[in-house]
């Protein structure tokens, strides 16, 4: 029994290190996968983080580029915006042209039949000539050249009397009615000169701080510009013209709103839609209430009472009208008191005249909107606000559209005239009123037997020496008239020019 257990012991402690080994290698085995495990959960959450930070870098690189993108997008709109725009201007200029040609045509096919009609006469002339000819060879029984000669130098010598005597009676009769005359074809060809004029200040030029900000006055795909042109009725142009916004419209009152409306959203900075909506009505307001009041200032300073509340407005409307670079209610004004200084030496009434002149020109105030001429405009309106008659007429004939029925209508056409066309009135560069002056002395020297020729009283009057050895009399008074004509062809001037001519004959002798 003591063998068998020391043999049992013998035998566990020689199985001793194998089952050491063993347990060894299992719990080995148990820390590795333990540290795979650990190893694959590590690898795990980096793969899970490195996703993460993938996905966030793509993020923002789809951002930016949304909003580069956008970015493009909302420049090119805007370039065709303003591509729209020129493509709308160029077909304007093109239906103009296209008018101008069509009227360039028809007056060619009028000079044409009329060149026709002169090539007609013309060889009716010349059969009736060779006739009488024929006829003068068959009595005289002279040659074809001596007759020719002989005629031609009867002709000269009868004719040059008859001339300058015809040429006499003719300025006789023309003077009697050359005043009303003249006035009349001025007015009207001063009248179709305007549009000229028109075009030149139907636009205001607005000044902003920088790009960004007119960006914000264009707006998100241009809703800006296009709420502020439904609400003020004007064109809004913004091109590459660094620092500046461009508003156009006829109507001068719109175009004055729309200004100060713009103006106003720039300081304000806040450009939406709503803002821009209440900045106009807000604009309006003011213009309306600068209007009366300019309107009732002029009436006080010229006293003139009982003038109807409208009318009244429409003269504060004619502040923000020009004619020809002047204002039409400075304009007005300064009739009114010419026209009280004239009927005050006439003995007049002095109220009534500066009120016939100072609403000679109020259909101006609305001309754009009603058919017809301003002279006609306003006389319908002083009619349906009870202005008495003298007022009417003096309103409808300062063109001479009407007859003038009383002393106080030729009385506002003086004024108009003088305020209209006295020096410094209406814009005139100091460059263009000199070579003006230059032309006008130049064309008079042009002329055969002038010896000196000077412009005074502004160019209102040039006066011309001619060498009396030359020049008769009766020469004077044609070379005069041939001036004047020159003058009205060849310059343009506002008002009228007078011509004098002087022709001086000087005996000297010594007594010694």
């Amino acid at each position: 029994m003591d063998y068998l257990l020391a043999g049992l012991g013998g035998l566990l402690l020689g199985l001793a290190p194998f089952f050491w080994h063993l347990i060894a290698t299992r719990r080995t085995q148990g820390t590795a996968k333990a540290v795979l495990e650990r190893s694959e959960k590590a690898a795990e959450q980096i793969r899970v983080e490195a996703q993460k930070q993938l996905d966030e870098n793509l993020a923002a690189q789809r951002s930016q580029f949304e909003k580069e993108f956008q970015a493009r997008r909302n420049e090119q709109k805007a370039q065709d915006t303003k591509l729209s725009k020129k493509e709308d201007g160029l077909e304007r200029q093109f239906d103009l042209i296209n008018k101008k040609v069509s009227y360039l045509e028809s007056r060619e096919k009028s000079l044409d039949k009329r060149a026709q009609m002169l090539e007609v006469r013309e060889q009716e002339v010349e059969r009736l000539i060779e006739e009488e000819k024929q006829v003068l060879f068959r009595i005289t029984d002279l040659g074809k050249e001596e007759a020719e000669k002989l005629l031609l130098q009867k002709l000269e010598r009868h004719f040059e009397h008859e001339k300058e005597t015809l040429v006499a009676r003719t300025m006789e009769r023309v003077n009697e009615t050359v005043s009303t005359r003249s006035r009349e074809i001025l007015a009207t060809c001063i009248q179709r000169m305007a549009s000229g004029y028109c075009q030149e200040i139907t636009t205001s030029v607005i000044e902003i701080p920088n790009d960004e900000m007119k960006g914000r006055v264009i707006g998100r795909e241009g809703r800006n510009i296009r709420a502020f042109e439904k609400s003020t009725g004007v064109d809004v142009i913004v091109d590459d013209t660094p620092g500046v916004i461009i508003v156009s419209c006829f109507d001068s009152i719109r175009r004055e709103m729309a200004r100060r409306a713009m103006d106003k959203l720039i300081t304000d900075g806040r450009i939406h839609p709503a803002r821009i909506e209440e900045l106009v009505a807000q604009t309006k307001k003011e213009m309306n209430d600068l209007i009366q009041q300019e309107g009732k200032q002029v009436v006080y300073d010229l006293n003139i009472p009982g003038i109807h509340p409208k009318m009244i407005t429409l003269l504060g409307r004619l502040k923000f009208r020009t004619s020809y670079g002047q204002n039409v209610l400075h304009h007005t004004k300064e009739c009114a008191y010419l026209a009280g200084m004239i009927a005050g030496e006439l003995g007049l009434d002095v109220t009534l005249a500066k009120r016939c002149a100072l609403l000679h020109d109020v259909g101006k105030a609305v001309d754009h909107e009603i058919e017809g001429g301003h002279p006609e405009i306003g006389a319908n309106i002083a009619r349906r606000y009870d202005e008495p008659p003298e007022v009417v007429n003096s309103i409808a004939s300062h063109h001479n559209d009407v007859p003038q029925e009383s002393m106080y209508a030729v009385i506002t056409q003086a004024a108009d005239s003088v305020s209209g066309s006295r020096p410094g009135a209406r814009g005139e560069t100091l460059e263009r009123y000199i070579k003006r002056l230059e032309k006008l002395e130049a064309l008079a020297l042009s002329f055969d037997g002038v010896k000196a020729a000077n412009a005074i009283q502004a160019g209102r009057e040039i006066r011309v020496f001619v060498n009396s050895q030359k020049i008769g009399d009766t020469k004077a008074l044609k070379l005069c008239r041939q001036i004047a004509l020159g003058i009205e062809e060849q310059l343009t001037y506002p008002g009228e020019i007078k011509v004098t001519l002087l022709r001086e004959t000087r005996v000297v002798e010594y007594a010694r």
